[in-house]
């Protein structure tokens, strides 16, 4: 619970609102202290300079305060508002105390002698139990006397400090009522807060390998935890769409493996069901190779896949002739194009240099070539091209075959999709296009498949190749 977000968020805004409630009580009670500190001084200052006036020298050289007419019970009840008055000379010795002291006030020998220099100086000290502030107040030389004189006046802070203690009591209650109401009603808030996130993280907890078409509908309140439920729902869809891909490619795969192999086990045990001349043994060997070759390139097209998947399909980029290496892949599949009676034509930029992988340049040329004479009936033509367009290489194949349907277009380079009946044929492994986009990829480029107006297809595959130094 300690590290959970509502009670962290309750816990932080709680103590936020704490520091600031504290500091504003801090702020008062120290207000209030100056406010009653100021009045107690303006009362003994003006008591003092009453006093410092009525202090007269009798005929016998004695001194006297003007004093109040109260009866012990009365001065009891209001010992609070009293004012305590005494007369020192500056040596420290007592001359005239008021009537309701009955023993000295405290002196300060420190205060005395500032006060004697013609300073007003103020101290706080005790008087018994009770705490006092007195004010020392000059009085200069009285009658015949040559001694300075100072008047001390105190006023008792009993009843200041039972003002401040009943208000420390009155803020202290305060804080710890807003705190509490600040938690409870923080507590509140928070849960109101994460409760989209309590709604959000249950429905993406039941939401599992086989139910990843569910959606996170929870109900979302804020900007915030829309733009989270929309995350989330979009990483499903793609989580969802990895899934679908894995399982048709697992299918397919297994479609796809299935089929030689049927076919090379068929032939072999119809081979041995009865002895056979020399010739239908070579016969079915040839056959059992072709479909052996068939699986071998399946499997370096499904490991190169696999590879691709794992992102481990980078592009070895070094400098090289492009002109020349193109040149090669088009001369090796020229035996095919006479066999099938197909034109195979070749229209190279001379000097094309740039850096990229050969490796995949020649297999994504060679795929691309390979599918266009799939498709290309006996007759039919197939023109390679390649030039430079600024710093990209344009490569481009196109056939003179039955073309592309418009709903094949979006999907003819998926794996193992073939378009019309052909993906029923056994020719070819169906990942030769997805192979040609892997390649693309690596790259950095793209390739794009568009039908051409006077009929077949048309393969665009742009490289940013620059033409550099290796």
């Amino acid at each position: 619970m300690i590290r959970s977000f509502r009670f962290q968020l309750t816990l932080r805004f709680t103590a936020t609102m704490t520091a600031a409630i504290v500091a504003f009580a801090g702020l008062g009670y120290w207000a209030l202290r100056q406010t009653l500190d100021r009045q107690i001084d303006a009362s003994v200052l003006n008591v003092a300079s009453i006093q410092a006036s009525s202090v007269t020298s009798a005929p016998n050289g004695g001194m006297h305060f003007q004093e109040w007419n109260l009866t012990p019970e009365e001065a009891a009840s209001l010992r609070d508002l009293i004012r305590y008055a005494e007369v020192w000379d500056e040596s420290g010795r007592h001359l005239l105390r008021s009537q309701f002291l009955t023993r000295d006030l405290p002196l300060d020998t420190a205060a005395l002698e500032r006060a004697a220099d013609g300073q007003l100086t103020w101290t706080e000290d005790r008087l018994g139990d009770t705490e006092i502030r007195a004010l020392y107040y000059p009085l200069g030389r009285l009658g015949s006397r040559h001694a300075r004189h100072v008047l001390e006046v105190a006023a008792p802070l009993t009843s200041r400090n039972r003002t401040l203690h009943r208000a420390a009591l009155y803020l202290l209650t305060i804080v710890v009522l807003v705190s509490g109401g600040t938690y409870l009603g923080s507590w509140w808030l928070a849960g109101r807060a994460v409760r989209p996130v309590r709604d959000i993280t249950s429905q993406a907890e039941a939401i599992g390998a086989s139910t990843l078409g569910r959606r996170i509908g929870a109900h979302a309140d804020t900007h915030e935890y829309e733009r989270l439920v929309h995350v989330l729902n979009t990483m499903l869809d793609r989580l969802d769409a990895a899934f679908e891909a894995q399982r048709r490619f697992t299918s397919d795969a297994s479609h796809e493996l299935r089929s030689p192999l049927t076919a090379l086990r068929g032939e072999l045990e119809l081979a041995l069901r009865r002895v056979r001349d020399p010739e239908e043994y070579r016969r079915v060997l040839a056959s059992a190779l072709e479909e052996a070759e068939r699986l071998s390139e399946l499997s370096e097209d499904l490991l190169t896949l696999a590879r691709s998947d794992a992102g481990v399909v980078e592009a070895r980029v070094r400098r090289v002739d492009v002109t020349t290496a193109l040149e090669r892949t088009v001369e090796r599949h020229q035996p095919r194009a006479d066999e099938k009676d197909i034109r195979l034509g070749a229209a190279m930029e001379p000097g094309l240099a740039g850096a990229c992988d050969p490796d995949l340049l020649d297999r994504m040329l060679s795929n691309l070539i390979d599918n266009a004479l799939k498709f290309t009936s006996a007759g039919g033509r197939v023109d390679v091209s390649a030039r430079f367009d600024g710093h990209e290489l344009v490569l481009e194949v196109a056939d003179t075959g039955p073309g592309i349907r418009e709903g094949d277009l979006g999907r003819i380079f998926d794996r193992f999709y073939r378009a019309d009946a052909a993906r029923t044929s056994t020719e070819g492994t169906g990942l030769g296009l997805s192979i040609v986009r892997t390649a693309t990829e690596a790259h950095g480029g793209d390739v794009m498949a568009t039908n051409r107006p006077e009929g077949g297809a048309l393969f665009t595959v742009r490289l940013p190749v620059r033409d550099q130094e290796a």
